[in-house]
């Protein structure tokens, strides 16, 4: 008896280019959030990091989910997944819907929220600790796919959704 990996389909996209994708999705976020941390601040007239610390938190939620979501259905594909030709649509190929863009967003914070609780109930302090743990948890995530025939993560097959290889369907 022999035990056989599952093949992912021809266009799927290889978990290193979109890893790498995700990588360069967090740097050009970083710009985003900064701005709207920014503006949240003016708006509210924040005066320190703690004030309003959740308000700031839920307004960074927003502000991530209407980037990704509008992103996600206008094309498919956000800046960093347009550098990696990265795309996303749905299991039957047709573009995401608002609603599954929606609840993909929301899902995809299974990437960290694993990581973000364990932090949070071990008391780690620390800068080192906790990006150690969250590159494990984003790693073993990532390791998820492979369980998948298609090897797209988990919130991708909850949602109906797939990554896919821009490359291989505009050569087809």
């Amino acid at each position: 008896m022999t035990l056989q990996t599952p093949q992912p389909r021809a266009n799927t996209a290889g978990i290193r280019r979109r890893l790498a994708a995700l990588f360069y999705e967090g740097v050009l976020l970083f710009g985003v959030l900064m701005v709207a941390g920014w503006l949240y601040a003016g708006l509210t007239q924040q005066r320190h990091a703690l004030q309003g610390k959740h308000g700031l938190q839920a307004f960074l939620f927003v502000v991530l989910a209407i980037y990704f979501v509008w992103f996600w259905t206008h094309g498919g594909q956000t800046v960093a997944m347009k550098t990696w030709r990265v795309g996303l649509e749905q299991v039957d190929g047709r573009p995401l819907t608002q609603g599954r863009a929606l609840a993909r967003y929301v899902l995809a914070w299974l990437w960290i929220l694993p990581a973000l609780l364990t932090i949070d109930l071990t008391g780690l302090a620390g800068g080192y600790a906790a990006a150690g743990v969250v590159l494990v948890g984003v790693l073993a995530y990532a390791a998820l796919a492979g369980l998948h025939p298609d090897r797209q993560f988990l919130h991708d097959a909850v949602c109906g959704t797939r990554l896919v290889d821009v490359r291989a369907t505009q050569r087809a």
